[in-house]
């Protein structure tokens, strides 16, 4: 009893991110065009039904409970979210928070369009990067992303709510 209530205090303090992640500082980058030698992560030629699809695959796990480490309909965290969506349409991506907050191009929040990732620091007194979310839509003043909660599992949120806007830390393109 005591094993399994040391288990449930440590997921629940070491919240979705497999490792300890480096501190991600993000800086503006002047439009350049860039040249990606990493499979996968091309800009923007990657076509608009591709996005939908990745986003539909996700959204399909909406109300899935979550579970650390977990990548299938019986439990899902965070990035393991955003590694099964993309894996259903034969895009590779990283497999932890950490990895995929370097993964692809860094985005300005006002440029940020559906199909790209966000990243936050949910820990107290911490701006390290330990969750993402896939952003579902965007229109003027609302971003909404889907992501794997501890509390709640799988579920849509907003960008504007208060907890995720203060929890922020950048955002990134990958298709």
């Amino acid at each position: 009893m005591k094993k399994i209530a040391l288990f449930l205090l440590l997921i629940i303090v070491f919240s979705c991110g497999a490792s300890k992640s480096k501190r991600v500082v993000t800086t503006k980058k002047t439009k350049t065009t860039k040249v990606s030698t990493k499979p996968n992560t091309s800009t923007s030629t990657t076509s608009n039904s591709t996005t939908d699809n990745v986003v539909k695959n996700a959204l399909a796990y909406e109300g899935v409970k979550y579970k650390y480490g977990g990548t299938t309909s019986k439990g899902m965290d965070c990035s393991g979210l955003i590694h099964t969506a993309f894996i259903q349409e034969n895009i590779k991506m990283p497999r932890t928070t950490s990895a995929l907050s370097k993964h692809g191009d860094w985005v300005d929040l006002k440029e940020v369009q559906k199909g790209d990732l966000l990243f936050f620091a949910t820990r107290k007194n911490s701006r390290s990067v330990n969750h993402v979310g896939l952003v579902t839509s965007v229109r003027p003043e609302r971003i909404e992303f889907v992501h794997a909660s501890t509390s709640k599992g799988v579920m849509t949120s907003l960008l504007s709510e208060r907890y995720w806007y203060f929890a922020f830390v950048q955002a990134r393109r990958v298709l």
